[in-house]
């Protein structure tokens, strides 16, 4: 098989079915594919790809593989209804009214979709580099941590592990394993540490064995990973989460006003 190389020279060295893979999602997740809609016959795939039935067969088994596409043998393949969601970290903010579940929750019900969280763990941790200097924590210094996996449908969506000062969280019901009424931004408010501004860094990553696991992923392809850092009054970092979801099936969309 001959390697595809790019003007500079570079090779694309993934196997043919998994570069067939590529394009297809690409136009999946563009929306030239929309939802509903079916995909070329192998005929027509055979012929613009020059692969061999065996090979569209493979490329498609990856796109099933990763919840884009339905289809048997022998029957038209299409893609899937919810291929791509599109998560809009603004809407999930503020803290819930009062007696209202976590905003991540009924956002996702305005969508129609079924949405559930599980608390995994509520335990003091020694938290990743990057967290301690975003809470501005001493290198031995510890922190709260509070992992939950969220699900959408059943499926699990989106892993958060979120970190909390002691000297914030201590003697609160932060510290208790069991969910918060509001969520955890109507508790800070309620403890003298009101949200007031959200700062996120969105990254690509390879998954790492714990995520691929627990987002039940399908193969080699990227998580998307936020950490984002919650300042109250005078800047002072009060929270910081890291939320890893699959990069094949989400996207965040962010509204910027133009200064």
């Amino acid at each position: 098989m001959t390697v595809p190389t790019t003007d500079d020279g570079h090779a694309d060295r993934r196997s043919l079915h998994e570069r067939i893979a590529a394009d297809l999602r690409d136009e999946i997740m563009s929306g030239d594919l929309a939802p509903g809609a079916k995909l070329p016959s192998t005929t027509h795939l055979k012929a613009r790809f020059d692969a061999s039935n065996a090979t569209i067969q493979k490329a498609l088994q990856v796109l099933k593989d990763e919840q884009l596409v339905v289809g048997r043998a022998g029957a038209a393949v299409t893609v899937r209804e919810h291929r791509q969601r599109t998560m809009r970290p603004a809407a999930y903010m503020a803290p819930a009214e009062s007696g209202k579940p976590y905003r991540w929750l009924t956002e996702a019900t305005k969508h129609g979709l079924r949405a559930h969280s599980t608390l995994v763990k509520v335990t003091e941790v020694r938290p990743p580099a990057d967290v301690s200097a975003a809470l501005n924590l001493a290198t031995d210094e510890t922190a709260l941590l509070r992992h939950q996996v969220l699900a959408i449908d059943d499926e699990p969506a989106e892993l958060v592990k979120s970190y909390y000062p002691m000297a914030i969280a201590s003697g609160t019901a932060l510290t208790g394993k069991r969910r918060i009424a509001g969520g955890t931004p109507a508790l800070l408010a309620e403890l003298g540490f009101p949200p007031r501004l959200s700062v996120d860094r969105v990254s690509a990553r390879v998954p790492t064995q714990e995520q691929y696991r627990a987002l039940n992923l399908p193969g080699d392809l990227p998580v998307l990973r936020t950490l984002r850092v919650v300042y109250s009054d005078d800047d002072r970092p009060i929270e910081a989460t890291v939320m890893v979801k699959a990069g094949h099936l989400y996207e965040l969309q962010y509204e910027f006003t133009p200064e």
